[in-house]
């Protein structure tokens, strides 16, 4: 077991803190076709980097280096193809070819590649469910197990962990409540709800900490299937020097990702449709006010996704729009709420609430105080800006290892979120009206406001009566 790499926590192997294999240079220095600036890694060419990425007898790679380039080398090569020269590039230094095998030689080199395949296989255990991969994997282990004995077992054990995980993961997804489509808005038809159908929110759940909780087992839940590739895969061009074809992004694998976006979506809606539904003003307000507290206690717990896709949900036309109704609402607490997630200054309010959330996460003592649960849009569009302000390639057909490292670190963050594991107890019950309760389309959620309070201009009179003869069949 002696001179198996250890494995660091996984907070330090996401957060790369420059890069740095101990070089004294304070200006730029090559080595080995690695570019490095003051000591930090800058660019290469992508052999380059490939030929860093493989462990030696005496070497192997930081972890912030392995998950950089595991990431982020998807822009220009797939995974199995990356795995493919990793494996052949293996084969030549080590001699894995030779008839008669260095045995000593290999026991030193055996561990590092058994331990980088291992973190290959936990941090994108996606990747793996292709073929090939298993393929190239096997083939490897195959190639030094004749030297020890261990070494098989260790593969079995690699593999029956990446099964279990390939399993968990595409169980859960089945698991995970369908959302329902919005629903027929002619239930709006004069608020003669059919009580079969409509269940208002406040009768499943009356107490806002509670509904709070179960938005977050549901973010913790959807969060946990979204492999960290995926962020990159949603970005996945051309690469300029290869102009035929695309990086397969025939296969480009962002289900989870879109999935977790339809489920803000659907959350915005409910919270619109909860409100506009009463028949009696009164009702309403009382909607509004438990909405509220459901998002402050959102913001308190950390969930900044739930918190806000509800203030979304309230500011929706349909709802704003109900002067009377928010006449009765005590809105003090809607505002600092609102602030909080103000979108002026590249949302500068919510990013400093963001950063005193994961600061509170790192020093936490409790699973409850390690929840961070980002605002997902704004993350993935703080990703694609990121993809897009910074070229994949240097001129002189570097790749830009600066753009990895800051994409690593991005995303990195991200994967120590969603490994939190949920401290609140789950209520299906709760969680199936999320996912089920009826949602009207916009044109459904408009309908409903004016049949609450009645059109304010012309513009409104005309709205109104077209969505009443093609919704309700009425003039």
């Amino acid at each position: 077991q002696e001179g198996m790499p250890q494995t660091l926590s996984s907070t330090s192997m996401f957060t790369p803190c420059g890069f740095n294999p101990h070089l004294h240079t304070s200006k730029e220095d090559e080595q080995g076709g690695l570019i490095f600036q003051d000591g930090n890694l800058t660019s290469a060419s992508l052999d380059a980097l490939i030929q860093h990425l493989i462990p030696t007898t005496d070497y192997y790679p930081e972890k912030a280096y392995i998950f950089a380039v595991l990431l982020s080398s998807r822009l220009f090569i797939e995974p199995h193809e990356l795995l493919s020269r990793v494996c052949h590039k293996c084969i030549e230094q080590q001699r894995l070819d030779d008839p008669v095998l260095d045995k000593a030689r290999v026991r030193k080199f055996g561990p590092k590649i058994l331990q980088l395949l291992t973190e290959w296989t936990e941090t994108f255990p996606y990747d793996f469910q292709e073929e090939r991969m298993i393929g190239h994997l096997k083939d490897m282990i195959h190639r030094i197990a004749p030297c020890d004995e261990a070494y098989w077992k260790k593969m079995n054990q690699l593999l029956q962990t990446l099964n279990q995980k390939l399993a968990t993961l595409s169980h859960g997804q089945e698991g995970i409540v369908k959302i329902s489509p919005a629903v027929s808005d002619k239930l709006v038809a004069f608020k003669s709800k059919p009580p079969s159908i409509q269940r208002e929110i406040l009768s499943v759940c009356s107490d806002p900490y509670t509904l709070a909780q179960q938005l977050t087992h549901v973010e913790l839940e959807r969060l946990s299937h979204i492999g960290p590739e995926e962020f990159v895969q949603a970005f996945v061009h051309k690469d300029p020097l290869d102009g035929t074809k695309t990086c397969f992004s025939e296969q480009k694998k962002t289900s989870n990702l879109e999935a977790y976006v339809k489920w803000f979506n659907r959350l915005c809606y409910l919270v619109a449709t909860e409100i506009c539904m009463p028949a009696k003003k009164k009702q309403r307000a009382q909607v509004i006010e438990f909405f509220i507290d459901v998002a402050r206690e959102c913001f308190n717990i950390g969930n900044f996704n739930s918190l806000m896709a509800i203030i979304s949900g309230m500011n929706m036309s349909p709802v704003s729009r109900l002067k009377k109704t928010w006449s009765k609402v005590k809105t003090a607490k809607f505002f600092i709420l609102e602030h909080q997630m103000d979108p002026t200054g590249n949302f500068y309010n919510y990013r400093t609430a963001l950063r005193g959330a994961a600061h509170r996460s790192l020093t936490a003592h409790s699973n409850r105080e390690k929840i961070v649960i980002p605002f997902f849009s704004l993350l993935i569009k703080d990703i694609y800006f990121l993809n897009e302000g910074c070229a994949n390639r240097l001129p002189n057909g570097h790749v830009n290892f600066e753009k990895f490292l800051e994409l690593a670190k991005q995303v990195g963050e991200f994967i120590t979120w969603k490994q939190v594991e949920c401290p609140f107890e789950q209520d299906p019950n709760i969680i199936h009206y999320l996912h089920t309760a009826p949602i009207f389309t916009e044109d459904g959620l408009y309908l409903a406001s004016y049949e609450s309070e009645s059109p304010e201009n012309q513009t409104e009179k005309d709205r109104w009566k077209s969505l009443r003869s093609t919704i309700l069949g009425k003039t």
